[in-house]
């Protein structure tokens, strides 16, 4: 016997979710962890190198301005000794944001130093790692990093994304829900299941944002989840711009609260269509600076907060996001008007029809956002193949085609739509929980007509079975149960018999899978760091040899470190000398001052020379460009043979004081 129609298509259904279950499973599967936004660019010491002499302090210099806690810089010496002395801090001068320094012990001994740091970028990602240095020559260690937590890992890592991903669902729902309701379908805020819908990404909302306030201290430190509701900690976090951020959404969710109540309260059962327009123009106005505020505490925390251009980023960001929500939160509003039992027989084609025209300006709006975001992250056509960001943007693209494909069937079946009855009032306050006249009357009749069929052999009849319908409670809800049935069926007859419309459910829940997808690698893609940052570390981030096991390496660049008296007053500090590959050939110098304390100090001229005596070349003299307090660089140094080049630092303090000290550097081949 064949299969009745609809139990093939719930199949179909029910397949295509499976498929769509089992294609979001291999994205979060195959998911990385999130990358560092804040990338390392360069250290002093240098990774791996060797200087002559102890240095005064570790500085690190990243690509962007990163938060610093008392532990984001450890020093260790080669028993695992911590000799970092103060708490980190930013470097001073311009751009100071993007440093962190501490300051060393004075008198450490020679061997290999482990520097273990941690921060968290602008974009509100954290980020860490390690890198060694030696004092006079390589030694072994007995430091041992590979059980520390990691930054942005763990258990912490995993709830703080997926709280995200709830999150972003949430205002999906929440906005998108409200945008068809106030402007599509007004007479669907009646009906519970649309006002469930609203709420729910609203409850959801309120309860992601809530669980990312309290997992944001261990995602950050990479602790345990106890930290997740120690005071301390919490009270950390709202000093930071992403806590500052949660707290805003929340309140701005008090006031959608306030919004929703009014949605489906009085300006869904006003009647007066004057008192109705004016209800109409206070919410959308409402609605709208609310909706605007939330999307900013993403703007204002993510990927837009940082990087070029942020002034014209971030607003941009927040016409995507609300673009998103009203395309993806409604087409679930949708979806659930068109299958729901007690709103498909009622849901009007003009409200299908006027969302049809409010999700194709989302979309154009998306599309056009989207392609200015992917302009400003990437940078280049390589980043879409050579980072992880730009293969997942790539997966987004694809994703957000299919979804425009769709979307054109779906808009095709919307203007294919016929007239389908209007909702009785009765069956409207079925639907939203009111009892119906009508459905007593039914019911009589049914009673009667039941009695009569299933009467056997009594000889009163009507009279007799009436009083048992009536008299038998058991009876009375077997009917019930049986007149709901029956206008189950009749719905369902009605909502079948516009066959524009059962392709139109088939399309829209299509798409709704789509972005569930799409919502997937969204989330992925605010974990991941954007591939002009990567394709910039790559450029600017120093070469360096790794130092471990006690097993010495031929150092990359050669770091001085040498102190002056220029004998005037504050005339005492130390010069930094870096100058890297230290091949024959071209190569990079940089040049920091400091006084004895560990703090950049600039002076009024500075000039430094290279000399070969045994090959007799030079003095070399460098021109150095002043890059921030205390920082001065130069590019393209020739440095023409290999040998023992000898190096001379002249630092002049005041119009009279000045001095010249010299050291000797070897140049390899």
């Amino acid at each position: 016997m064949r299969p009745p129609r609809r139990q093939t298509g719930g199949r179909r259904l029910a397949a295509l979710a499976a498929c769509l279950g089992g294609v979001l499973a291999l994205l979060l599967g195959v998911a990385a962890p999130a990358s560092a936004h804040a990338a390392l660019i360069r250290t002093d010491p240098a990774d791996g190198s060797v200087v002559q002499s102890a240095p005064q302090r570790v500085v690190l210099t990243f690509s962007e301005g990163v938060l610093l806690s008392a532990d984001s810089l450890r020093v260790l010496d080669p028993q695992g000794k911590d000799v970092a002395v103060g708490k980190p801090q930013h470097d001073s001068g311009k751009d100071s944001g993007s440093t962190a320094t501490v300051g060393l012990r004075p008198g450490i001994g020679n061997g290999t130093y482990t520097v273990a740091w941690k921060a968290v970028s602008q974009d509100s990602h954290p980020v860490a790692g390690a890198f060694t240095f030696s004092v006079g020559a390589a030694s072994k260690t007995s430091v041992d990093l590979s059980g520390a937590a990691a930054a942005g890992g763990g258990a912490a890592s995993t709830l703080y994304g997926i709280a995200r991903y709830f999150a972003y669902a949430g205002f999906a729902l929440l906005v998108g829900s409200a945008v068809f309701l106030s402007v599509c379908w007004p007479r669907g805020a009646l009906l519970r299941p649309m006002r469930r819908i609203a709420a729910g990404g609203w409850a959801t909302l309120v309860a992601a944002t809530i669980a990312l306030l309290m997992l944001r201290g261990p995602y950050a430190n990479g602790t345990g989840l106890g930290d997740a509701v120690d005071p301390d900690v919490m009270r950390a976090v709202l000093e930071t711009r992403p806590g500052a951020a949660l707290v805003s959404r929340l309140l701005l969710l008090a006031a959608a609260a306030v919004f929703l109540a009014v949605l489906f309260g009085s300006y869904a059962k006003r009647e007066d269509p004057e008192e109705r327009a004016d209800l109409a123009w206070g919410l959308g106005i409402g609605g709208t600076v609310v909706a605007i505020g939330i999307a900013a505490t993403w703007a204002m925390a993510e990927h837009a907060s940082v990087g070029i251009q942020r002034q014209v980023a971030m607003p941009v960001d927040i016409v995507h996001l609300l673009s998103m929500a009203v395309w993806l939160g409604g087409l679930i509003t949708l979806l659930t008007a068109l299958f729901a039992r007690s709103t498909a027989g009622t849901v009007e084609p003009y409200a299908v029809r006027r969302f049809s025209l409010i999700a194709l300006t989302a979309v154009t709006t998306l599309i056009g956002t989207g392609t200015y975001q992917a302009w400003r992250q990437m940078g280049s056509w390589a980043a879409f193949f050579d980072t992880h960001y730009g293969q997942l943007l790539f997966i987004k693209i694809w994703l957000v085609c299919a979804l425009v494909g769709v979307a054109w069937f779906s808009r095709r079946w919307t203007r294919e739509l016929g007239v389908t009855p209007v909702a009785r009032p009765e069956a409207v306050a079925s639907a939203v929980g009111a009892p119906a006249a009508a459905s007593a009357g039914t019911g009589s009749g049914t009673t009667s007509g039941t009695r009569s069929s299933t009467a056997s052999g009594t000889g009163s009849g009507t009279a007799s079975g009436t009083g048992s319908g009536s008299d038998d409670p058991a009876r009375a809800a077997q009917l019930r149960r049986q007149q709901d049935a029956r206008d189950s069926a009749n719905a369902k007859k009605v909502r079948d018999a516009d066959p524009a419309r059962n392709r139109l459910r088939r399309s829209v829940l299509i798409e709704v899978g789509i972005a569930v997808v799409l919502l997937t690698v969204t989330t992925m893609l605010t974990g991941s760091q954007p591939g002009r940052a990567a394709e910039e570390q790559k450029d600017l981030k120093a070469p360096s040899a790794a130092t471990g096991g006690g097993n010495a390496t031929a150092p990359t660049e050669v770091v001085l470190s040498i102190p002056y008296d220029t004998g005037g007053p504050n005339g005492k500090g130390t010069a930094g000398l870096t100058v890297s590959p230290a091949r024959s050939g071209a190569n990079e110098v940089h040049l920091f001052l400091s006084t004895p304390a560990g703090s950049s100090v600039d002076v009024p001229e500075v000039r430094l020379q290279f000399t070969l005596p045994a090959k007799k070349i030079g003095p070399i003299d460098v021109p150095l460009q002043h890059l921030t307090v205390g920082h001065w660089t130069a590019a393209g140094v020739q440095l023409p043979l290999p040998g023992a080049w000898q190096v001379a630092v002249t630092v002049r303090t005041s119009d009279i004081d000045e001095v010249t000290e010299t050291r000797n550097m070897q140049v390899n081949p």
